[in-house]
Formats: C-alpha cells, sequence, structure tokens
C-alpha cells in the first residue's frame, strides 16, 4: 500500500493532479471559516449551543442540510450555502430531461448536448442561490428560541445587509462550483462530490472530541458522562461493519450476459464474444436517502407549528390536541411512525429514480443497434421487458439496504441515548457520499497507474496487482 501511494507521486500528470486536487480543496476550507460581515458571532454560538441540547426545528434542518451540501449555515460563512443549491439544479434538469422532449433530444446529443445542459444548470444556479440565501437571511434576523437577533443590531432589517449577504451567499457558491469544476478539469475529476466529501470528513475531529468527553471510563455512574465502554466497543464494531457493507453494496452489481452477433466479411468473422451489461444493485445511489430524509424534516416543522396553535399553555385538551401531541412524539427522530414512514420514503423514491434514470427501452435498442443481444431473448420489447424485471427486483434489495443505513442513526441515538453527532457516522447520507466518492478516487488514481504498468492498491506479495470490481450477484 505505502509503495502504491509512493507511485503516485512518481508519475508527474498524475502527481499534478493529485496536488492541484489538494490544492483547491484546501482553498474551500479556508474559504469556509470567512464569515459575512454584519453577522454576531456570539449570538451564532448561543443558537449552536441550544441546537445542540436540542434545538429548533429549523435548526434541524440546516444541520441536516449541511451534510451534502458541503457548507455549513450554522457558521454563517461565505460558502453557508455550500453547493446545494447547483445540486438541486442539476437535480431538476435531470429529472426535466425525462419529461421534455427537446431537452431528451439535447442529452442524446452527446458532449454538446452535456456542455448546453450544464450551462442551464449553472444559470438556473444563481436564483436557487438567491431564493435559499433569502430563506436563511431571514432567519437570521428572527431566529426565535430565545435569541432576538443573530445579525448585529446596526445591520439588522436594512437593504445593505441583506445585499450584501445574499451578494455573499451566492458568490460563495458560484465559487464552490467553479472550484468543483476545475477539479474536473484539471484534478482527479468529480469535483462537486469531493468537496461535499471534504465537509463531510471535516467533521470527523469534533465528533471524536465529542465522544471522549462524554466517554466514562470509570464505574461510576456520570449523567454527564452516558457513554462506558461496551458502547465505544459497539460504535467501532459498527463502524466498521457499516464501512464494509456500505462498499458491497455500493460495488455490487447483476451481469447480465451479452452476446455478439457474428459478421462474416469476406473470409473473415467478426463478432461473437460474450460480454457483461453491469447492473448496479443501488442504481439510486444516494438520492433516495436525501429525498426522503429531506421531507421527513417537514412533519416536524408541521406539527410544532400546530401544537403551538392547538395546545398555547402546554396542557392538552380534546382529542384533537391529544392527536397532535402524540404524532409530535411519534414523529420525531426514534419514533415508531418517524422510522415507519421513513423507510416506505425510501422505498418510493428507489423505485421512483431508478424508473427516472434507469431506461431499459433505449438500453435495449442501443444493444440491437450494436448487434448485441442476450441468449434466450429476442432483441427490442422482449429485451427492455427482462431488463426492467430485473432492475425492478434489485432496486428491492437496494432499497433494503437504504433503509438500514438511515435508521442505524436514528436507532442508536434514540437506545443508547449517545448524541447525534457521533452515531452519524454510522449511517446515513453522508456515509454513503464518503464511500460512493472514496472508492470513485481511488478508482480513478488506480486506472492512472495501471495505463503506466503500476501495481494498483489492493497489490500484495507475488501479486501483479488487482483491481477494484464489482460484486457479482
Amino acid at each position: 500500500m505505502l509503495k502504491t501511494f509512493l507511485n503516485i507521486f512518481r508519475v508527474p500528470e498524475l502527481r499534478n493532479k493529485v496536488l492541484f486536487t489538494l490544492f483547491m480543496l484546501m482553498i474551500y476550507r479556508i474559504g469556509f471559516h470567512v464569515p459575512i460581515p454584519g453577522v454576531d458571532q456570539t449570538a451564532f454560538e448561543e443558537m449552536a449551543k441550544k441546537q445542540s441540547e436540542g434545538g429548533d426545528a429549523f435548526g434541524r434542518i440546516t444541520a441536516y442540510l449541511s451534510i451534502f451540501s458541503g457548507g455549513s449555515l450554522s457558521q454563517s460563512t461565505i460558502f453557508g450555502l455550500g453547493v446545494m443549491p447547483y445540486i438541486s439544479a442539476s437535480i431538476i434538469f435531470q429529472l426535466l430531461a425525462t419529461v421534455v422532449p427537446s431537452l431528451e433530444k439535447l442529452r442524446k446529443e452527446g458532449e454538446t448536448g452535456r456542455r448546453k445542459i450544464q450551462e442551464w444548470t449553472r444559470y438556473a444556479t444563481v436564483p436557487l442561490c438567491i431564493i435559499q440565501g433569502a430563506f436563511w437571511i431571514k432567519y437570521m434576523q428572527s431566529p426565535g428560541g430565545g435569541v432576538s437577533s443573530l445579525v448585529q443590531s446596526q445591520f439588522a432589517h436594512t437593504f445593505g445587509f441583506w445585499f450584501m449577504a445574499l451578494t455573499c451567499l451566492t458568490a460563495g457558491c458560484l465559487f464552490l462550483m467553479w472550484l468543483g469544476e476545475q477539479i474536473d478539469e484539471y484534478g482527479l475529476g468529480n469535483g462537486i462530490s469531493l468537496l461535499i466529501l471534504a465537509g463531510i470528513v471535516a467533521r470527523m475531529p469534533f465528533a471524536l472530541t465529542l465522544l471522549a468527553q462524554q466517554t466514562n471510563f470509570t464505574a461510576v455512574n456520570d449523567p454527564s458522562r452516558p457513554i462506558g465502554i461496551g458502547h465505544i466497543l459497539f460504535l467501532m464494531f459498527a463502524f466498521v461493519f457499516i464501512i464494509a457493507g456500505s462498499i458491497l453494496i455500493t460495488q455490487a452489481q447483476r451481469r447480465i450476459p451479452i452476446q455478439q452477433a457474428k459478421h462474416t466479411r469476406g473470409r473473415r468473422v467478426y463478432g461473437g464474444q460474450r460480454q457483461y451489461l453491469p447492473l448496479r444493485v443501488n442504481h439510486g445511489g444516494v438520492m433516495p436517502i436525501i429525498f426522503a430524509q429531506s421531507l421527513m424534516l417537514f412533519p416536524g416543522l408541521a406539527l410544532d407549528a400546530i401544537k403551538s396553535w392547538v395546545v398555547p399553555s402546554g396542557n392538552p385538551d380534546g382529542f384533537f390536541a391529544n392527536l397532535v401531541l402524540f404524532l409530535q412524539v411519534e414523529f420525531q427522530r426514534g419514533g415508531f411512525l418517524y422510522i415507519l414512514t421513513e423507510i416506505v420514503m425510501i422505498y418510493f423514491f428507489s423505485y421512483f429514480w431508478t424508473t427516472v434514470q434507469f431506461q431499459p427501452k433505449e438500453m435495449a435498442n442501443q444493444l440491437r443497434d450494436y448487434g448485441s443481444f442476450i441468449p434466450g431473448l429476442r432483441p427490442g420489447k422482449r429485451t427492455a421487458d427482462y431488463l426492467e424485471k430485473v432492475m425492478m427486483r434489485m432496486t428491492y434489495v437496494g432499497a433494503a439496504f437504504l433503509c438500514i443505513i438511515a435508521v442505524i442513526p436514528t436507532a442508536i441515538t434514540a437506545w443508547l441515548k449517545i448524541d447525534p453527532n457521533i452515531s452519524a457516522f454510522l449511517g446515513g447520507t453522508g456515509l454513503l457520499i464518503v464511500v460512493s466518492v472514496a472508492l470513485d478516487m481511488v478508482q480513478r488514481i488506480e486506472a492512472n497507474l495501471l495505463m503506466r504498468n503500476y501495481s494498483g492498491f489492493l497489490s500484495g506479495p507475488g501479486q501483479k496487482g488487482k483491481r477494484i470490481k464489482g460484486r457479482q450477484y
């Protein structure tokens, strides 16, 4: 392994890509700590402390969004929005490309069409930045929860602060988008995902520090230190087990045998080889969890608002008031209805996203055009029906794994009374993003090494080197 890392810096082109990527990530982390002018940092510290002790629903939303956006609104920095507006714009155009004929035709044009759609995505990012930034600035000026304002008094509710803050947040998001594109062009690639990965991994020292502060190594019961030695061993085992399972399901493939038709040209016969069509078990990736957990934040907001209106004094009176209190408890993280609804939504979005992204009819037509076929099936509709049937069955297994990954942090927090900032590294959106992006980065580096006759990361004594491949099922 050490020899492989040294080989990375022996190839000038690969060395430059790695160093350029690290330099871009360094710039991202520096800008991550540049605050927006006019924001009261003392008030932000007080709000962060209250949110860690329970917090309001909007605080939970910002904490969750910061996981997969690469930003942190709770720190009021110029990169507070992260790349979330750009990701939202990309998802919107991906969905529109399946229902708008002109976009679908443009997507099929290849590199030219992709560049055009990417250009429109950049333009759509600007209004999304303004909308999301406006909501956040509005919240900063009246956050509630015992805090009057997060903005300094001389700047609060002024047009100058609104203009300055919106400009900083929008410019910060666009700059991150530019950084990601530079990594795509001059670095290792997959720049936006690497920025999100850096934001998630940067939270790990805080989680480890929090774990050390809450760990009790003595036999004396201390409510301020609820984590014992048994909890530590369980967390270590669970972390290794879940990481291994995430790698397995991320790389897992169903390989469909493909037979090429033979072509006779003169006295020679071409084709006839057997290949495989790889179909990913978890075809939806991390998107079903993102959609499901994002929507699961809103029932808590709605029930908190209804409770303050129906039960203003805190003493329920009547069936409807008791029902609201019951639903508010059940739809908190760890509640039975919360977990059940989250599982149902993950399954729904897994099938929805697979239906949007996976096009069996188009794939069957491409196989027919290239003179390939699945043995035992006619090209065309029979092949498309078979591919759709296989993908629907695999989606059921992939969605079940996503449900396990999504529920584990909630269950550990609820049953073992472990801080959510610690249990977040045992599953959920952040873990899948880290695993998938890390595997993609390793494969890109490995491809560059193997192209120049260097061994891969999995090479050992007496071996020529192995590549990281998908698990066949």
